[in-house]
């Protein structure tokens, strides 16, 4: 066995390290420590799922069941009120049009999500706590800073969705900053619901995606979208007629599905089941009984997508403000001053979205919309938390109190919400969602680039490390997505007008291409380039081996530490 400090590679055959016995099929395990296993520490994992047998069956729908339930809650990412606000802005300003864009990006969520699982599964880690044990110390703090970022700013989308609903639901009696204090006070409670059983909470999580699909799908039976164009949308890769505008929606529809903190939230709630990882064939079972489940939970989210596009594609295409406005007046609806006497295209955002429904079908389909944003502000604010949570517990390593935990990474993110709430009028927040997305957009290459690293190294994953086909395919899929949110990013900043805005932007950029290229350099290793192994930084280097750089590549202060 080799010594690497910080990331245990183990060989062939098994092993004793620090009295745990290891093997083949567990490569990195966290260091054993007599504090911590005398002291209990509280998590999502207290209870494990357990997997039943089904001996010579190439499949079985008991241990689908038994394996059914991160896929659903890692989907409601793809559900949240940004992603519900992308869809109806890309329904009211490109009709069906861009529903393939929306396939494939769900496509490519899949795929990498499967990453994502696989790692989980395989090392018995998350991402953010491989991160932990691989990158050196400051590297490893800006990964953490750039990611929390990013679940805060889904977490702003999230909360205020909530709070939207919230007011809609009370015809504006609920102001923005009550509706989320209720959302801050009803997380915490619903957080606490897997102290019933992990399968209570995962189920409880199944009923608000039910929810969410039967608003959504009765505003679309409501509608009576033409099924021929939404499958002539969802399948013919063209967009006739599409400018700048429509560009920029597509943008935004990749950036608002493939989200960078559902990466390290996959890969942590796979921890959940009971898998046997000395054995390599209840490894290789439950890589396919995951990927299964994600399937069919991304279909499922996917479907919920296409209702809200196809909603506001069939009805609100191509409308204008002044026929908006005068079918609010003739319908008596309060909110006609949302919508000035002009003929722009109409621009509409989940809160004036609601209002528009409620204008053209009757006060129900406002109702029934605002109960599927908060089923989906709800969900994704609850996910986001567990995210939050894996992230800080894996990149500091700390071990808090439950409810300590859930304090510090609720207020990190609810503060900047609780402002934006206070100071800000429920009728203008589409700029700040705009900024927000552009934040979670740079965040990208912190989730994809560790993920295609770490489940590319043969060090860590064994027999299941990524083939040459994974990595070539993973590498193009990743770059396409960065460039896609690189460009959203450009966009948003040539837009500013503003030329302190466009020096702080350049310089900002120069720090953040810096670490991006420095991430690309070991994933570049890791995949098998061996030309740019130009070298270790520690005396005892074992960079002559391509597959194990990075984890010779340690901070050893941060070793001797953990």
């Amino acid at each position: 066995m080799t010594d690497v400090q910080d990331g245990d590679i183990l060989e062939e055959d098994s092993g004793q390290e620090n009295g745990v016995q290891t093997n083949h099929y567990s490569s990195i395990s966290p260091p054993a420590s007599p504090v911590l296993q005398e002291e209990p520490f509280s998590t999502y994992f207290d209870e494990k799922v357990h997997i039943p047998e089904a001996p010579n069956q190439m499949f079985s729908f008991r241990k689908l069941w038994a394996f059914t339930g991160p896929g659903f809650l890692m989907s409601i990412a793809y559900l949240d009120p940004g992603n519900i606000e992308s869809d109806l802005q890309s329904g009211a300003k490109a009709g069906f049009k861009l529903l393939w864009v929306l396939l494939g990006a769900t496509i490519i969520g899949l795929l990498l999500q499967r990453l994502a699982a696989r790692l989980g599964v395989v090392t018995g880690m998350h991402l953010a706590e491989v991160c932990n044990r691989q990158y050196p110390t400051v590297p490893r703090i800006i990964l953490w800073l750039m990611v929390e970022l990013a679940i805060i700013g889904s977490d702003m989308q999230e909360v205020i969705g909530c709070a939207i609903a919230f007011n809609l639901l009370s015809v504006g009696r609920i102001p923005l900053w009550a509706g989320v204090l209720i959302t801050i006070t009803d997380t915490f409670a619903f957080l606490f619901l897997d102290k019933y059983g992990l399968r209570k909470l995962e189920a409880f999580f199944g009923f608000l995606i039910t929810v969410m699909a039967i608003s959504f799908g009765y505003e679309y039976v409501l509608v009576k979208p033409d099924q021929g164009e939404v499958l002539k949308g969802m399948f013919m890769p063209y967009c006739a007629g599409c400018g700048p505008v429509q560009l920029e929606q597509a943008v935004g529809i990749v950036g608002a599905v493939i989200m960078p903190h559902n990466i390290y939230l996959h890969s942590a709630l796979v921890k959940s089941r009971d898998v046997d990882r000395k054995k390599k064939e209840d490894v290789k079972e439950a890589n396919k009984y995951f990927f299964i489940e994600s399937t069919i939970a991304l279909f499922i989210s996917f479907l919920i997508n296409v209702f809200v596009v196809a909603v506001f594609a069939q009805a609100f295409y191509d409308k204008t403000n002044i026929q908006v406005n005068d079918m609010c007046n003739a319908t008596g609806s309060p909110h006609t001053n949302l919508f000035p006497l002009n003929n722009n295209t109409l621009e509409v955002d989940i809160y004036k979205g609601g209002v528009v429904l409620g204008c053209f079908f009757g006060p129900a389909a406002l109702y029934i919309w605002a109960i599927g944003i908060l089923a989906a502000g709800q969900s994704s604010t609850m996910t986001g938390t567990y995210s939050g949570q894996f992230v800080m517990e894996g990149f500091l390593n700390l071990k808090w109190s439950r409810f300590a935990r859930v304090l510090l990474t609720r207020s990190i993110a609810i503060t900047p919400t609780l402002l934006v709430a206070i100071f800000q009028d429920v009728h203008h927040l589409t700029g700040m969602n705009d900024f927000l997305n552009v934040l979670q957009s740079m965040q990208l290459p912190f989730a994809l680039i560790p993920i295609l690293t770490f489940t590319s190294l043969t060090s860590i994953m064994n027999d299941f490390a990524n083939g040459l086909l994974w990595k070539i395919s993973g590498g193009i899929v990743i770059l396409v997505v960065c460039a896609i949110n690189m460009y959203f990013v450009i966009v948003y900043v040539t837009a500013l007008n503003s030329v302190l805005l466009y020096v702080f932007a350049a310089l900002l950029s120069v720090a953040y291409l810096c670490f991006v290229a420095y991430l690309s350099w070991h994933c570049l290793v890791a995949l098998g380039v061996s030309c740019l192994d130009c070298g270790s930084r520690i005396p005892f280097s074992l960079s002559r081996h391509t597959d194990i750089f990075l984890l010779s590549d340690m901070d050893l202060d941060a070793g001797v530490n953990r």
